[in-house]
């Protein structure tokens, strides 16, 4: 990683303008020739202008790239929906679907989290998309420290790929992101899944089976399980800040029963892991010693700075915690204490692997370190083709879309993530941003959207000691009276009664805050078109269950669920509102 300035540059300089086109012209190119052959890139009616325009042409020709640029429009899902429909034919011929998206067949099916409560998405994921990913330098390894890696190895279902005489050629699991990251970056495909059960991956505190549990508690009290176990810990590692939170939660309403299976060295009595209880066992050792000294210092949230009393050498916490994730970081960062480092993994989804941290000690900053094209839309202006800007064009403090063409497909494909651009990172001029929320979740009035911005902006201004200590939050269209309004559904940090001497002005601080976001809301409450937002508070750990729940029900890995800032699904909002206890 190259050595960086303390901020962004604010304008390219034209040297740098020149390298950065030259590099994503490069980018460009690769894909142009891996994929061009492709059924896709041969048959899809999206790329029919295109494949005339070169048909004569070398695709080795500079001209190849502004025909891409000029002729290929921007797509959605539906485009893709067709073509993945192919893999999801039972039997499932090798001769249907090898070459379909991109050379070969893909290494496993990114599902997407369903955050927004549409039904979740599938993308085929090719080997060739892990391996140019340019981020910060791995999260596991001995030379790292041994880690805690809380990560799902699960999938949900397994597409068996038949040659005509009916042998299974391969074996593509469909799974969360980093559940095929990980395999495809480590070399665990599926069909060896058995010789690995007993296998203690090198710098991991768990054994590897702890990632095929699939159940959200019952895989997070495992591997509190063997990372209480073993006071050595240097590294935790998970996907999101408010996983690493549950963690603890669970673990403290656990304590004893984890206690007492470190000091007798038999796995607990729970659910969900009859699958891989018996490789786990043979990794506990009875160790009264460590189950004492952690007695004597008690669960988590009972003293601070709690973590490093159980970990003495514990140096870095992993996750992503920017955006929306970020009110759970002062939680987070109570239990582990201010000398622990908490570091970003980067900036990625389902579709793709996006951008590495700008810094290591900034987990809100990001520069864009793909090997695929990366383009971008004006998030303000139409989502037309003759609106896609090139990395060099951007201009700091606007907000784009991402538009991506990967190695796992010749596709213009529409991110749904809204990134706020502040510049270009010093070395290489890439864009450098910061998340700002997604486009399709806002809360909709028919005078104004309140963006998923404006709502974290209205919760940080009631969020603090004097009134909330606000641990996670959703919000949803509070239509239960008239005029509609923001309903703000939070769990606090604490018990869900535990509220600040100025919570009697938390409404009126987060009108305040919403008038704030756009001069359409004061005009709204003036004509009697809004009301105040309300505010309800929910039991604790309600969220975690979400998790659990949301998890249970779309049959989704461990880690990638989300608690979405605007709740739309009428059965989420129904699951989460039955557990409100107060209502301000």
């Amino acid at each position: 990683m190259s050595t960086l300035t303390s901020y962004p540059l604010t304008s390219l300089p034209p040297q740098l303008s020149a390298s950065l086109k030259e590099e994503t012209d490069r980018h460009l190119h690769n894909l142009i020739r891996a994929n061009i052959t492709s059924r896709y890139a041969c048959s899809s009616p999206h790329l029919v202008d295109f494949q005339l325009a070169i048909a004569d042409k070398d695709v080795k020709e500079d001209s190849t790239l502004s025909d891409f640029r000029r002729l290929v429009p921007l797509m959605d899902y539906e485009a893709y929906r067709p073509w993945l429909a192919k893999f999801m034919e039972r039997p499932c011929k090798l001769s249907e679907v090898e070459n379909l998206l991109a050379p070969g067949l893909p290494n496993y099916f990114g599902v997407s989290s369903s955050t927004s409560g549409s039904k979740p998405k599938h993308f085929a994921r090719y080997s060739e998309s892990n391996l140019h990913f340019s981020g910060e330098g791995g999260l596991f390894g001995p030379s790292l420290g041994l880690t805690a890696a809380v990560f799902s190895l699960s999938y949900r279902d397994i597409l068996y790929v038949t040659t005509e005489s009916g042998e299974v050629s391969k074996r593509i699991p469909f799974c969360i992101g980093s559940a095929g990251f990980l395999r495809t970056t480590y070399r665990w495909p599926v069909e060896t899944d058995s010789t690995r059960m007993t296998y203690m991956t090198p710098g991991h505190a768990a054994p590897w089976a702890t990632g095929l549990i699939s159940h959200h508690r019952s895989f997070l009290l495992i591997h509190s399980l063997f990372a209480l176990a073993n006071p050595t810990l240097e590294r935790i590692a998970m996907t999101i800040v408010t996983l690493f939170m549950d963690m603890m939660s669970y673990m403290r309403e656990d304590w004893d029963m984890l206690l007492s299976s470190i000091r007798d060295g038999i796995l607990p009595d729970i659910p969900h892991i009859d699958h891989v209880r018996d490789y786990l066992q043979v990794s506990m050792r009875a160790d009264p010693q460590r189950a004492e000294e952690l007695r004597n210092i008690g669960p988590p949230l009972s003293c601070p700075e709690w973590a490093p009393r159980v970990w003495p050498n514990l140096k870095t916490l992993i996750c992503v915690c920017s955006g929306t994730f970020a009110t759970a970081l002062p939680m987070a960062r109570s239990v582990i204490g201010p000398k622990v480092a908490v570091k970003s993994p980067g900036f990625a989804c389902t579709e793709c692997l996006l951008a590495r941290p700008l810094s290591p000690k900034d987990t809100e900053t990001f520069v864009v370190s793909a090997k695929d094209l990366v383009e971008y839309l004006d998030a303000v202006d139409n989502q037309a083709h003759g609106n896609i800007r090139q990395a060099w064009e951007l201009q700091p403090g606007k907000l784009y879309q991402p538009v991506v063409t990967t190695r796992d497909g010749l596709w213009r494909y529409i991110i749904d993530d809204v990134l706020h651009v502040i510049g270009f990172e010093p070395s290489n001029g890439s864009p450098v941003f910061r998340y700002h929320g997604r486009k399709n979740l806002a809360i909709r009035f028919p005078y104004a959207a309140i963006t998923e911005a404006d709502l974290v902006k209205v919760v940080q201004a009631i969020n603090g000691e004097d009134m909330l200590r606000v641990q996670e939050f959703t919000t949803v269209l509070d239509r239960r009276e008239l005029p509609e309004t923001v309903g703000i559904i939070l769990e606090t940090t604490g018990d869900a009664g535990m509220t600040g001497p100025n919570v009697n002005m938390a409404r009126q601080k987060a009108f305040d805050a919403l008038l704030s976001t756009n001069d359409n809301h004061q005009l709204a409450f003036d004509a009697g078109r809004l009301r105040m937002p309300t505010i309800r508070i929910v039991k604790p750990g309600t969220f975690a269950d979400y998790r659990r729940w949301r998890g249970e029900k779309l049959n989704t890995g461990v880690g990638q669920i989300k608690v979405p800032v605007v709740m739309v699904d009428p059965n989420s909002i129904e699951w989460v509102t039955e557990r409100v206890v107060t209502e301000l």
